[in-house]
């Protein structure tokens, strides 16, 4: 056999083959060229629901930690619960708007480490990327372990299975962005918009059934006694701030994530 033949023999295949398809591509899909990257971006409005679902994961247990501190004080401490709320609203458009001019500034994404290295130097945006990274650990953490605790309120057989769904939900939520951002997008736009339209017709339900007076009357809990009650100190009124401002969670997800929209 010459080399014309060899050759000839060890490229030969045939028409239609379709390569087997291992594990790791059913359940990630096939890898991309570099350059079919850019055809990999999202629209807005399945782009805004994948990154907003960041934001909104942290107002299932933000609201909550900050009134579990003001309730140490006792039950008229609460009073100050809409005043702070207040305070990390306004927190809240001051960073919504830092984010409005980083998003114009780097049109090619840019968050906070890139920012505070360009303005800042190395050991701020060191600082930035620590945090970052500690906040994406956490945000998954906490908000997985939020949210399988409402499952379990709702069905408390699942109780001692909590560990076991948590730990399946994460796994689910890795291989879901492993399929990447253009696969992964409606999986995560659905259950956004679902929760959207479910709270939007609780309120307007509500408000509906208190104009017509069909609202059934709040049956208040037992009041606590307790004599561990902490005195109402500007240390305890910053500490509920502290805990509220994880609310803010994920504001900066869609400035990390620009190069992911489609222009």
């Amino acid at each position: 056999m010459n080399i014309k033949e060899a050759h000839s023999n060890i490229f030969e295949e045939t028409t239609g083959h379709t390569p087997k398809n291992s594990l790791q591509t059913v359940l990630i899909g096939r890898p991309l060229a570099t350059e079919d990257a850019p055809h990999q971006t999202i629209g807005k409005l399945v782009g805004l629901a994948v990154f907003s679902s960041d934001a909104m994961s942290s107002v299932a247990y933000g609201p909550q930690e900050l009134m579990m501190v003001l309730v140490a004080a006792g039950m008229g401490a609460l009073h100050l619960a809409l005043p702070i709320v207040l305070a990390i609203f306004v927190l809240l458009m001051i960073l919504t708007f830092s984010y409005e001019q980083t998003i114009h500034a780097y049109p090619d994404g840019g968050g906070a480490y890139i920012v505070a290295r360009d303005n800042l130097g190395v050991l701020p945006s060191q600082i930035a990327a620590a945090a970052l990274l500690t906040d994406y650990i956490l945000t998954v953490a906490v908000s997985i372990s939020s949210g399988v605790a409402q499952i379990v309120s709702a069905f408390p057989a699942f109780h001692t299975y909590r560990v076991e769904i948590a730990v399946g939900m994460i796994l689910l939520v890795m291989l879901i962005n492993l399929r990447g951002t253009k696969e992964s997008g409606i999986a995560f736009a659905i259950p956004t918009y679902f929760f959207l339209i479910v709270m939007f017709t609780t309120v307007i339900v509500g408000f509906v059934r208190l104009l017509t007076g069909t609202l059934n009357p709040v049956v208040n809990p037992p009041a606590l006694e307790t004599d561990l009650l902490q005195p109402l100190t500007l240390f305890l009124i910053l500490r509920a701030f502290a805990n509220g401002t994880t609310s803010l969670t994920g504001v900066e997800a869609i400035s990390n994530g620009i190069t992911a929209f489609r222009e």
